[in-house]
């Protein structure tokens, strides 16, 4: 799908390509169809279409988990192709779906493991209401870090990975199958997007990914009792905490509203201060500053979603772990924003 989407881009780039080089947040110099998602969207389609024939179960589920994406991913798409939807709008359409999965899925949390939270989460409205803000809140978040080539899709297949990984080990078949076959959708637009950026996953592929991930972080801990809340926060913190780390930097130190874009999130400060300088002005290198900055945050996020699969049944582990990771980002943001990188990280 992918192949063919840049193969005849003539035909759509009009209105798919992406034009705009001069916002904070661009890092490419030639128009880009932004239509990824949607091949994304079409493939698992068709592979729940196809699990029908062997497994109605598992099939049904990826099968409505696309449906109840389709309010986020739609808008995400239109944004793509029209570049005339608001934030606002868009975020509506994630809390839109994130409503959609607690309902026809069950994806709602009643447990966290924090003694003063659980017993409010036994409200069925704040339960709802809290899984929703973080189902949401994921799906945004990977829009954030969607900012160079093969970074979004490559943090969402690790995460997924460890999806997989967990409901293997609890006997889970059912969301083993839909994680692997996201997995599998995502690595056929990954070759293409990564390391020349021949296309973009775009906002609708961003929310896609970042709900379908959100959903079955949620699903997992509800379906299998042995597995921690705190193995979903793991697995999701990179992307969960660049987006809370921006809305509190742009409220409260640039004093502007968090939806306004910048250049100084993370991934963009080690594209500019760490990525190029490691080949610097080599025009016929074969790997561009661009795609040379996603494998730091690949391993970046790594370091929170390897031990997160060692210790998935381990609460304080877990908790202990995110605060870490949490503590260890800030102390990467402020070396690099002071020109204090550490040796090792170049």
């Amino acid at each position: 799908m992918t192949a063919l989407f840049i193969r005849y881009r003539n035909l759509h780039e009009n209105f798919s390509a992406d034009t705009d080089f001069n916002s904070p947040q661009k890092f490419h110099s030639k128009a880009v169809p932004r239509i990824g998602g949607l091949a994304i969207f079409l493939s698992l389609l068709f592979a729940g279409v196809i699990r029908l024939l062997s497994d109605t179960y598992s099939a049904t589920l990826l099968l409505f988990l696309l449906g109840c994406s389709f309010p986020a991913f739609c808008f995400g798409l239109m944004e793509d192709l029209t570049k005339n939807i608001s934030p606002r709008m868009r975020l509506l359409a994630c809390f839109g779906s994130a409503i959609l999965a607690s309902y026809f899925l069950g994806a709602i949390l009643h447990s966290i493991d924090l003694p003063w939270v659980d017993p409010l989460l036994q409200y069925p409205v704040i339960s709802l209401a809290v899984t929703c803000i973080m189902i949401a809140g994921l799906t945004n978040s990977y829009n954030i870090i969607d900012g160079f080539n093969g970074l979004a899709c490559m943090v969402g297949i690790i995460s997924l990975a460890a999806i997989a990984y967990v409901a293997f080990r609890s006997n889970d078949s059912t969301l083993l199958f839909v994680a692997v076959a996201t997995i599998g959708a995502i690595l056929g637009f990954f070759i293409w997007n990564y390391p020349r950026g021949l296309i973009f996953l775009g906002d609708g592929g961003a929310y896609l990914l970042g709900f379908s991930i959100g959903v079955l972080s949620v699903l997992l801990v509800v379906r299998n009792s042995a597995v921690s809340p705190w193995f979903a926060a793991l697995i999701n913190i990179y992307p969960i905490f660049e987006t809370i780390f921006s809305i509190w930097r742009k409220k409260f130190i640039k004093k502007m509203s968090p939806g306004v874009p910048d250049g100084v999130h993370l991934h963009m400060l080690i594209y500019g201060r760490i990525a190029r300088w490691v080949d610097p002005g080599n025009e016929n290198a074969l790997i561009s500053d661009n795609a040379r900055t996603s494998p730091f945050l690949w391993m970046f996020s790594s370091l929170a979603v390897f031990p997160a699969t060692i210790w998935w049944q381990n609460t304080f582990a877990l908790q202990a772990l995110t605060l870490a990771f949490c503590i260890f980002y800030i102390y990467i943001y402020r070396s690099i924003v002071l020109f204090k990188k550490p040796r090792w990280l170049k």
